[in-house]
């Protein structure tokens, strides 16, 4: 296992990514993206991004570098000003839509509803009956470690468990894309280090294609296969590091050089997207 990178990319294009724009290996690509808000701000300037079907991919960056806005662009929850969004294999955006998972910042849970209720949102939304819904919400449930809690509220849970939730309800539709805007930010460090490996472990189990951001290093290197690092506003990607380690990966691997090179390369690339400023 190994880690490469990060290398410079001119315009904002990794150099690896130059040819995949038509490769089978492209689940999605963002070419020449700028995203003008009302207001003027200039979020994301040529931005260009190809997401590689099955890979876990970090978006790394500081606060307001416009890694939320690209995962709205690529939900189709945002349009983007100049450029464009291209998915492989896909005949309209509905169809789009239905084969996206996206978990936020924060659960977003029905505090009204039962665990199960939550997770049967997006099927009920899909048009199935709570009867012929039941055996995927309780796999998942499983999957996630929340079996026993099905009959739970929201406000009986931990923070911890509520994201498992979120993360049960995104994943219920067997999405091919799952979309994580810093899901475990505000949780504890020990309870983000098990989420982490969770995540892990259902990315092996289901082989879903992750994009995932936190403006952690130490979590972007633990849980990618690649890492885009992300330049200060107008957001662009300024350099990637390929993170070549199996899973799972656990305990060992946050003791191992590579990881520990991993990190030190990527807090590099980091602080070299700002400069005169120090990364914390």
């Amino acid at each position: 296992m190994s880690i490469s990178g990060p290398n410079d990319v001119p315009n904002g294009v990794p150099i690896d990514e130059r040819s995949d724009v038509q490769s089978d290996a492209a689940l999605v690509a963002l070419r020449g993206l700028d995203k003008r808000f009302k207001s003027g701000t200039l979020a994301l300037e040529n931005l260009d991004l190809t997401v590689r079907g099955g890979e876990f991919l970090s978006l790394l960056g500081p606060s307001g570098c416009g890694k939320s806005t690209i995962l709205r662009l690529i939900a189709g929850l945002e349009a983007p000003s100049r450029g464009a969004v291209t998915w492989r294999a896909r005949a309209a955006a509905k169809d789009v839509k239905k084969d996206i998972g996206f978990v936020f910042q924060e659960p977003t849970l029905m505090p009204w509803a039962s665990v199960f209720d939550n997770v049967y949102l997006p099927l009920r939304l899909n048009g199935q009956s709570r009867r012929a819904a039941r055996p995927a919400i309780e796999a998942m449930l499983g999957l996630v470690g929340l079996a026993s809690f099905a009959a739970a509220f929201p406000r009986e849970l931990s923070g911890g468990m509520r994201m498992r939730v979120s993360i049960a309800r995104a994943l219920v539709l067997k999405p091919s894309l799952l979309l994580m805007d810093e899901p475990f930010a505000a949780l504890d460090e020990i309870t983000r280090w098990r989420l982490n490996d969770d995540l892990l472990r259902l990315k092996q189990e289901l082989g879903t294609t992750i994009v995932f951001v936190t403006h952690s290093v130490y979590e972007s290197v633990y849980l990618s296969s690649r890492i885009a690092v992300m330049a200060a506003r107008p957001g662009r990607i300024v350099a990637e590091i390929a993170v070549d380690a199996p899973l799972p990966r656990g305990k060992t691997f946050r003791q191992s050089p590579i990881y520990e090179s991993g990190c030190a390369r990527a807090a590099e690339a980091l602080e070299s997207a700002m400069p005169g400023e120090t990364t914390a």
